[in-house]
């Protein structure tokens, strides 16, 4: 007689399962675009800084090109017949930098110490600007790019009465200028300098006025 089965008992084959190591999710490739652009970028400030430095020197050059530019800009203004809250708003930051370009770097009415010499018996000392004058050149002629290429579009082109601004913009030039003059009278400075006073040197005794003293 067989066995019958043990009913309480329930046999349970356990079977050996693996659970792969969970593999790192594949690295996202580079934006490469972006990256090119910024490189690209890159090369391209360097490149302009570097003809910035080269044409630092040149100042009369430099001016020229800014009056070209400024040209430029006034006739199309005239042409185009608008944009006069453009011309308006770019009078402003050119008095702004005016005044910074005609200020000292130290304001000699919040310095103890003088910075620049009232006497002639005083040390020669350049005048020292707040806003260097290649810096003003730069800034301006910036300025000037920018409101040319702001006439191509339409929506800066503002209808007012240009007049109105025109002399709004002259009786602030003349008060702002009227009160740098003021400060210079009264700290008793110019903002123009070349640089180191030079001096003529002694003229050198020839040989005739040699011979005649030794007679």
């Amino acid at each position: 007689m067989e066995p019958s089965p043990d009913v309480g008992s329930t046999s349970t084959t356990h079977t050996p399962t693996t659970t792969a190591a969970a593999s790192p999710p594949p690295s996202e490739p580079e934006d490469l675009p972006s990256a090119v652009a910024q490189q690209w970028m890159f090369e391209i400030s360097q490149r302009f800084q570097h003809l910035l430095d080269k044409s630092n020197p040149y100042l009369l050059y430099r001016w020229i090109a800014f009056f070209c530019i400024a040209f430029l800009y006034v006739l199309r203004v005239y042409l185009v017949e608008g944009f006069y809250v453009v011309s308006y708003a770019l009078g402003i930051y050119i008095l702004n930098l005016l005044i910074g370009f005609l200020s000292p770097q130290v304001d000699p009415e919040f310095s103890g110490d003088p910075t620049l010499p009232i006497r002639g018996s005083d040390e020669f000392r350049p005048f020292v600007r707040r806003l260097p004058e290649f810096k003003f050149w730069y800034s301006i002629t910036k300025a000037f790019c920018i409101a040319f290429v702001l006439t191509f579009f339409s929506i800066f082109d503002v209808p007012v009465f240009w007049p109105i601004l025109l002399f709004y913009w002259i009786m602030l030039c003349g008060l702002t200028l009227r009160k740098q003059i003021l400060h210079m009278i009264k700290y008793k400075y110019v903002p123009f300098s070349f640089g180191k006073q030079r001096y003529d040197r002694k003229r050198e005794p020839s040989p005739e006025s040699e011979s005649e003293s030794l007679v």
